[in-house]
């Protein structure tokens, strides 16, 4: 089921109890902060205030904000069921050989067919421009501000479209904008992002970027904005492959870009690559404030938005947030992508603890000496994957989830000696201890078993491991003992 917009998820929700109304007032500023982390550390529902103090529209926030909303989005069980399509997707090639081509023609045409009918479609009346104005007034948005020390107010969820000039490729991506006054806006495109990518673009033509903002897309939309879809891809035929269905665009009022036709608002304006002003500083997924530096500045020049829009808002900070919980739908989503790149490698987990970009533990299936090494620098060479600080590689029988199982093959089976793969690269433009921006060090920690291939010269010692003959004959005993069945529950029959 494709939901076209967010109203109609926020109904969804809401006819499935997973959506509280919020009736009483509330300010923009600290109050709607406060109220999602207290909801969303109970794995809450999504919220819907109706009375933002100051505010001419409702405000929704935790939309996305657990595993079970993020999956009704995507009309699915589990996020399992994504990540397999999205593996199919990932493994379109030709078949080798006859008897292949012939074995595999069938699905491979279906998907193929599947994946050409979901490009965009175009439309030249939208609900997000049922009414338009020249004379912006970015005070009349409910813009918040999230946390005590912030250098202001922020949109923090806005679908940030612009476009490379030389090829007309258009990329969306997820920038907080920091309002500096009624129609400019800080413009937070990271230096690694294909959004500043794309002004460096325009600033060599002597040119400004044109910019559009969709503030409350559907969720998939949303999603597509956040997933690393690899440059060169359309997030927007990406969001129309989660959704199952085609995503309606329409054009821009004003600027030469398109929108998601269902959005809720939509700004429109352009970036001058020669104007910076500082942003900042702003409480981070890092848990503490970012440091204040220029950035560009998006001036606002046109607003469209549906008759009776929802504005869409969340908050950044040391999890459990919105987004930490979306950056592992999208880490579980996007394994399948990773292993066909990787094929050794068995199981990921980017921790929540930490923030999805600073450690990653992989499981591999070990074939041969270094492959750990060889892992690390893949990876390392890998989309956002540069950012991660602290790379764990384990044999493919450890639960890479199970941290203390983690711990327990570093402290047992890392010698520092020799296990560790230190290096200097790009880093996070938000990481806090580095001396230099954007450069850092990475460590890569090989706790992989080792034996004589890998120039280890003793004999790798043999695991406990209690035999099966009697781990059968206790569970044997456990079904016929019923104070040992409710002391372990009882072993299957």
């Amino acid at each position: 089921m494709a939901f076209r917009s967010l109203g109609a998820f926020l109904d969804e929700l809401e006819s499935a109890g997973d959506l509280l109304r919020v009736h009483g007032p509330v300010s923009r500023d600290l109050e709607l902060t406060e109220i999602a982390r207290r909801t969303i550390a109970r794995d809450g529902p999504a919220l819907l205030f109706e009375n933002v103090v100051g505010a001419e529209m409702p405000v929704a926030m935790n939309v996305l904000g657990s595993t079970r909303r993020i999956a009704r989005a995507l009309g699915v069980e589990d996020l399992g069921a994504t990540a397999v399509r999205i593996g199919e997707l990932a493994r379109l090639r030709p078949p080798a050989g006859i008897g292949a081509a012939l074995r595999d023609l069938g699905g491979t045409l279906d998907l193929l067919k599947t994946v050409r009918s979901l490009g965009p479609t175009r439309v030249t009346s939208a609900p997000c421009q049922e009414a338009s104005t020249d004379r912006v007034d970015l005070d009349r948005l409910p813009i918040a501000r999230c946390w005590p020390s912030d250098g202001g107010r922020t949109i923090t969820f806005p679908i940030v479209v612009t476009k490379d000039p030389e090829t007309g490729e258009p990329h969306t991506g997820i920038y907080r904008l920091q309002q500096y006054g009624p129609d400019t806006l800080g413009f937070h495109a990271q230096l690694h992002r294909v959004g500043r990518s794309n002004l460096a673009k325009w600033a060599a033509r002597g040119e400004r970027m044109p910019v559009a903002v969709a503030i409350g897309a559907d969720p998939a939309t949303l999603l597509a904005g956040l997933a690393p879809v690899p440059e060169g891809v359309s997030n927007f035929v990406f969001a129309s492959f989660l959704r199952s269905e085609p995503l309606a665009l329409v054009r821009a009022r004003t600027v030469d870009l398109e929108v998601p036709a269902e959005s809720e608002i939509v700004l429109e304006g352009y970036v001058d690559p020669k104007e910076e002003r500082v942003e900042g500083p702003f409480g981070d997924h890092t848990g503490y404030y970012s440091a204040p530096e220029p950035f560009p500045v998006l001036h606002v020049t046109h607003l469209t938005r549906r008759a009776r829009p929802v504005y869409l808002h969340t908050v950044t900070g040391k999890p459990p947030t919105e987004d930490a919980v979306l950056g592992k739908a999208v880490e579980r989503i996007f394994l399948p992508v990773v292993r066909l790149l990787l094929p050794e490698i068995v199981e990921m987990n980017l921790p929540v603890e930490g923030l999805f970009i600073n450690v990653g533990i992989v499981a591999i299936q070990k074939r041969y000496p270094g492959q750990a090494r060889k892992v690390m620098h893949a990876l390392w060479g890998l989309g956002q994957m540069m950012f991660t600080r602290y790379l764990v590689v384990v044999d493919e029988d450890v639960d890479v989830h199970d941290l203390s199982e983690v711990l327990y093959r570093v402290g047992l089976q890392a010698d520092p000696a020799r296990d560790l793969e230190i290096v200097e690269g790009p880093v996070d433009q938000l990481s806090i201890s580095n001396a230099l921006p954007n450069l850092g060090g990475k460590i890569g920690i090989d706790a992989t078993r080792k034996g004589p291939r890998d120039g280890f010269p003793r004999p790798w010692p043999e695991e406990i491991r209690a035999d099966a003959a009697t781990v059968a004959r206790i569970d044997a005993l456990a079904r016929s003992e019923p104070g040992l069945a409710r002391l372990w529950g009882r072993p299957p029959t």
